[in-house]
């Protein structure tokens, strides 16, 4: 079963992103996410949509993260990967008349639409700046205020 990893390799390099002073390129970012710089491009590009990040073209040019962390979501982020499924449980559809296959995916549905709910809630009370002061703890520096550059 194949599980979408978009947002945890995002909420990656926008970490890596956070400590860096400079504009970082798709190619760098990249390596970070063992990926292709055409994925990254792609994946930035629905943050950039939502005021998180922005790209310069040209020399010293790249991806900067412009909104402060604290006020960044793991919603916003998720939002702005485009909001993959949440699951990977599905319905049964191999017998739609069945009376007993309809009901199960009914209190599936139901279900899974309040475990969402419940997830997505839960998103909204975990920022980028709390994500990054997590980090630190982990690596036994004191908190700081990530990087980031503001849009005028």
């Amino acid at each position: 079963m194949n599980r979408d990893n978009r947002l945890s390799s995002i909420l990656h390099v926008l970490l890596h992103m956070a400590d860096r002073p400079a504009p970082a390129t798709s190619e760098t970012l990249a390596q970070i996410m063992q990926t292709n710089p055409v994925v990254v491009r792609r994946v930035m590009a629905g943050l950039r949509k939502r005021g998180i990040v922005r790209s310069e073209r040209g020399h010293g040019g790249g991806w900067t993260l412009i909104r402060d962390p604290a006020d960044v979501t793991l919603r916003d982020i998720y939002d702005g990967i485009g909001a993959p499924p949440l699951f990977a449980i599905g319905n049964r559809n191999a017998a739609p008349h069945c009376a007993i296959e309809r009901s199960v995916n009914a209190v599936l549905d139901s279900t899974l639409k309040a475990a969402g709910t419940l997830l997505l809630k839960s998103f909204e009370t975990v920022t980028l700046a709390k994500l990054h002061d997590g980090l630190r703890r982990r690596l036994g520096a004191p908190p700081s205020a990530p990087n980031r550059r503001r849009v005028s």
